[in-house]
Parts: structure tokens; C-alpha cells; sequence
């Protein structure tokens, strides 16, 4: 049974529950297993030795997860040696239609739709809505946490130059 932790995020004003543990920084970053747009599985270590910022979102079909997402992508243009990743629990068809769409190419989106492993191993499921929180995660070359963004009400933005000048400081 996952860990249950309240009172950190709402969704449309109203409190729901994460399952996982508290992510923190300083920690060994924990591994995980998602779907690629190619349906093949990626775990941390796949981008093992890399920097990677990871832009957590409910789903890429609404306003604010589609604006992280593009913003993301166009600062990834200022850090090439990071991997930008967008996990999400969105059907990697979906994933890979919208980023055609979107004309999204540097961000890599990532569905945790079928174990939820991300979301358990990262704390940032929603139980009552079986959909990730937004946050972001920078997680340095040697796999270990340096900097976490939760935010508090699921519908708004992240701080991104808060998120930027950690990725900066990390690389």
C-alpha cells in the first residue's frame, strides 16, 4: 500500500491525497519505468550520466500542462546537454499526436498510464484522480535529487524561473 500524503496540493480548490513518499533534495533519485510514444520502456537509467529536468503534468491537452510543456521545450534550446523530459499519464498515442502538433522536439513525453511507477515512486499521483500533480524535477548526472517544485493548486503554473535557475545551477 502506497504512502498517503495530504494537504499539499488542491485540484480546482479542493484538497486531494498523493500517494508515495515525500520527494527530497539530497536524495538518490528513485528509478522508475515509463512508455516511450514508441510504446518501448524507459527507466531513469536510460539517461543515465545526463542532467535532466523533469516537467511533470496531468494531461498535455489542457492550457497549463500544453504551456509548461512548450515552455520547456524553447528552454531546452539554452541547456542542449539536459535531458528535458514531460511525464504524464496521458497515452503515449495521445503524447506523440499532441507533440506533432504542438511542434514540441526537444522535450521527450513519457507516459506513466500503465504502472503508475513514476507517480508512486516520485509521490506525485493523485489518488482521488489516478493523474500526476504538476511539478518539476531536476535530477543531476549522478541520480541524485537537486531540486523539486510541487505545486500547490494543480491548474496553475509552475515557478519556471525558479525551475531554470536550479537547472542552471546544476549545470
Amino acid at each position: 500500500m502506497a504512502q498517503e500524503r495530504t494537504g499539499i496540493v488542491t485540484f480546482r480548490g479542493q484538497p486531494v491525497t498523493l500517494l508515495g513518499p515525500e520527494l527530497k533534495t539530497g536524495q538518490k533519485a528513485p528509478d522508475f519505468r515509463v512508455l516511450a510514444n514508441d510504446l518501448s520502456e524507459v527507466t531513469l537509467a536510460d539517461s543515465a550520466g545526463k542532467v535532466r529536468l523533469i516537467s511533470v503534468v496531468p494531461s498535455l491537452d489542457t492550457g497549463v500542462c500544453d504551456r509548461q510543456t512548450r515552455r520547456f521545450n524553447e528552454e531546452a534550446t539554452k541547456f542542449p546537454e539536459v535531458e528535458v523530459l514531460t511525464i504524464s499519464m496521458d497515452l503515449p498515442f495521445a503524447q506523440a499526436r499532441w507533440c506533432g502538433a504542438a511542434g514540441v522536439e526537444r522535450v521527450k513525453t513519457l507516459s506513466d498510464h500503465r504502472e503508475a511507477s513514476f507517480g508512486l515512486a516520485y509521490g506525485l499521483l493523485i489518488k482521488e484522480l489516478r493523474l500526476l500533480t504538476r511539478a518539476v524535477v531536476i535530477v543531476d548526472q549522478d541520480d541524485v535529487v537537486r531540486y523539486v517544485q510541487i505545486v500547490p493548486e494543480v491548474g496553475t503554473d509552475p515557478d519556471y524561473e525558479a525551475a531554470l535557475a536550479a537547472l542552471a545551477q546544476v549545470t
